[in-house]
């Protein structure tokens, strides 16, 4: 049956100019910083032509190493934990009978997505002060941690409850009746059909962590400093191709394990 072109919005008149407009609106700026970030000039305003000797002054600079470790020390943590977190909620929410308060745990998994990211950036500042003050508790690097693998939970949680819900239960059914425990069960059948999901779901979480900047910037501590915190203080003195090199580094990460996770979830398909 042929599709009704009336009812579809890319066929809408003035649909294809308007999508050209917001999509150069997006991404003009991001493209014309990468292409200042291979010139041979230190103005970022003036082209003199092509050189990658920025990226190599970047590559050299103390300081952008130590941000660089910062950020994968705690990206990575944040991720293993977020990814755990996220599996066992997600086989507590699909793998099981209907309980009461499933729904009400779904929203509470889900809610910081929908909760503006200043607001758990100043909770999340609340409550580490609170600890700090009462119970004389302070975590140094394990605050960003904490606060990163909370943040990163739904992150992962989605597509490994999708994966979840594209498998049949009857697998399990099946794994039962030839005497495998529950634990035999999901090391054996569920856990490596539910790793595509899991890839999937360790590569959004470590992006978003990777790249976060609110919730860094207020709950940091002194020598915390990461990438994206570290480009942010850069901004404030003149701008040399240098800083457009770094940020071409980190789209570059950002555009590889977004690229990873869209494809693992096609093949997940």
């Amino acid at each position: 049956m042929a599709k009704d072109r009336s009812t579809d919005m890319r066929y809408q008149p003035g649909f294809g100019p308007l999508a050209m407009i917001c999509l150069a609106v997006l991404y003009a700026p991001i493209l014309v910083l990468v292409a200042f970030a291979f010139n041979a000039n230190a103005s970022v305003a003036q082209w003199t032509g092509f050189s990658t000797k920025w990226f190599a002054t970047a590559l050299f600079n103390e300081s952008f190493h130590a941000a660089a470790l910062n950020t994968m020390l705690i990206s990575v943590s944040a991720t293993i934990i977020a990814t755990m977190a996220a599996t066992a909620a997600a086989l507590g929410t699909t793998r099981v009978k209907a309980w009461r308060g499933q729904t009400a745990a779904f929203m509470t998994i889900n809610l910081p997505l929908m909760v503006p990211e200043i607001i758990t950036a100043v909770s999340a500042l609340s409550f580490f002060a609170l600890l700090g003050q009462v119970f004389n508790i302070n975590l140094g690097i394990g605050n960003l941690i904490l606060a990163h693998s909370v943040f990163c939970i739904p992150f992962a949680y989605m597509p490994i409850r999708a994966r979840l819900e594209d498998m049949d239960f009857t697998l399990d059914q099946a794994a039962a009746d030839l005497y495998a425990t529950p634990w035999m069960t999901f090391r054996r059948v569920t856990l490596p059909l539910l790793m595509p999901g899991i890839a999937s779901g360790i590569a959004l979480a470590f992006i978003v962590s990777f790249d976060d900047f609110t919730i860094t910037q207020l709950v940091a501590g002194p020598g915390q400093t990461t990438l994206p915190i570290y480009i942010w203080t850069q901004v404030r003195r003149p701008i040399t191709p240098e800083l457009n090199a770094m940020c071409t580094i980190l789209l570059s990460i950002s555009i590889l394990f977004i690229s990873l996770s869209v494809l693992i979830g096609q093949k997940r398909r």
